[in-house]
């Protein structure tokens, strides 16, 4: 991979993994047309997720440092037998909902490989769909998620159904923020309580996830793309920073539908170029 197509797709992961069009979706798009399928497009992708990763520790930095000084405390009242879950802190609250909304990602991570495979395969239509699905749920989260809660009210129940949308965001095309913001939205939790739930949670996601790939890539395979890949680290942090700006400010001021009506027009294309291709039996390509 070249040092433009690393600073493209760092853009494009940076921009995508925080607005609700799904980041996964679009670099499958991306891979799909240009032609960079296979084991190397999956490294580069785990390293614009740790560049995005960097983004939420900057953006989200005053709540994120609070959460882990909490951590902290909590465990030492675990041990010390001293913690009660009736008394707990918001903070305190929110970090054991988050742990509760990772737990339905082991059910999905049964799937793991039914879900490379949508990603890598060369038929868009899957991700056509999901884009579909990605749209509807936005334009209910507009009309039903009108609540007042805060993410440190959050209760189980809210918590897991959180956390089923993001395992069911897996599929490319589907939004793993537009899912969780939508689900939050849901749950009765208020907009940007939605928004920092959300890419908080995504934490531990994108940070295992990017452990585990990057545990089985090759070290000459890492060593052989290292610029790009400190470029594209550099470039998806830098843009997914600014998205995460612009995505609290669109929620905030109810500027949700865009994506929506974005995601509802790219899955009927999508749609109609995998069509195209399967029916005309040829492979679009750029460049």
């Amino acid at each position: 991979m070249s040092i433009i197509e690393a600073i493209l797709q760092g853009i494009l992961q940076g921009l995508t993994e925080f607005l609700p069009v799904s980041s996964s979706g679009h670099l499958s798009l991306f891979q799909h047309f240009t032609g960079l399928d296979g084991e190397g497009a999956v490294t580069m992708t785990i390293v614009f997720h740790l560049g995005t990763l960097a983004a939420v520790f900057a953006a989200f930095w005053d709540k994120i440092k609070k959460l882990i000084f909490e951590a902290f405390r909590m465990l030492k009242d675990i041990f010390t037998g001293k913690f009660k879950w009736k008394t707990m802190n918001p903070e305190r609250r929110m970090i054991m909902m988050i742990i509760v909304s990772i737990l339905p990602l082991f059910g999905f991570y049964i799937f793991r490989d039914f879900f490379e495979r949508l990603s890598s395969d060369s038929d868009i239509i899957v991700e056509g769909i999901a884009f579909l699905y990605t749209s509807a749920l936005l334009f209910m989260s507009m009309k039903y998620g009108k609540g007042s809660k805060t993410a440190g009210e959050t209760t189980v129940p809210a918590a897991l159904t959180i956390g089923v949308f993001q395992g069911i965001a897996l599929v490319p095309g589907i939004s793993r923020s537009g899912s969780t913001i939508s689900a939050a939205l849901f749950t009765g939790m208020k907009r940007e309580d939605a928004v920092e739930y959300s890419f908080i949670l995504g934490i531990p996601v994108i940070l295992a996830g990017a452990v585990v790939k990057l545990g089985e890539a090759s070290s000459a395979e890492i060593s052989a793309n290292f610029v790009p890949l400190l470029v594209g680290f550099v470039v998806s942090a830098i843009a997914g920073y600014f998205a995460i700006r612009l995505i609290k400010m669109l929620v905030v001021n109810d500027k949700f539908h865009v994506f929506a009506w974005y995601t509802l027009a790219l899955g009927i294309a999508v749609i109609g170029l995998g069509l195209y291709e399967k029916l005309g039996g040829v492979r679009i390509l750029i460049g």
